[in-house]
């Protein structure tokens, strides 16, 4: 009989992707025997409208260097080749077409989304199609999860002491030319900067 597909998504707006994403797919892989992690760039952040975001294709692309190295990561151009506003519950339909009705979908995201998510488009629909693992952030009380899990919600929890590395932190960094080694790979940095995507405060 054929193992059943168990398959992480890591989505993000990463801008930049930085190693607080890569360890927490890294984490989930392991911990949650997941056969791949998918990383999904965000196409137009439906969620981001209080500042510019780099375009697409940067984003792709530094998320394709940043893993690179990892044959358990890939990365999908599904939502930034799918015109108009991103919306998760359209990728996990696309998802389910894909890979049948049998695979396992596991949505990897910090522990603070997962509570946004549940405000989101169709959120109902999507919780009954994959498993949340929320990646705790410092501070974050995993406490109020629990009415959710009450409901039925699918809800794994997993600490992640890198999540305190922000792409907020580094766009800024990037801006002032302060250090980022350490923070995100050496390549990813060398991209951007070779881009000037973040060296004005401006994105591209």
């Amino acid at each position: 009989m054929r193992k059943q597909l168990r398959l992480g998504i890591m989505g993000g707006t990463f801008d930049p992707i930085h190693y607080g994403h890569l360890v927490t797919a890294e984490e989930a892989l392991v911990q949650f025997n997941l056969d791949r992690v998918v990383f999904m760039p965000t196409g137009i952040p439906v969620r981001k409208t209080h500042r510019a975001v780099t375009s697409a294709e940067h984003r792709y692309l530094m998320t394709v260097i940043a893993t690179a190295s990892n044959p358990d990561f890939e990365v999908s151009r599904l939502e930034i080749d799918r015109p108009g506003p991103t919306y998760t519950v359209e990728t996990i339909h696309a998802l389910r077409d894909l890979y049948g009705l049998h695979a396992d979908l596991f949505f990897i995201t910090g522990a603070d989304a997962v509570w946004d998510i549940l405000t989101w488009k169709d959120s109902a629909e999507l919780a009954e199609a994959c498993t949340f693992i929320a990646a705790t952030r410092p501070g974050f009380d995993l406490g109020r999860f629990s009415e959710e899990r009450e409901r039925g919600i699918r809800i794994e929890t997993m600490e992640v002491p890198a999540l305190a590395i922000s792409s907020t932190d580094l766009r800024e960094r990037f801006a002032g030319r302060r250090p980022v080694r350490y923070l995100t790979p050496e390549a990813v940095a060398a991209y951007a900067e070779k881009n000037s995507l973040y060296s004005d405060g401006t994105t591209r």
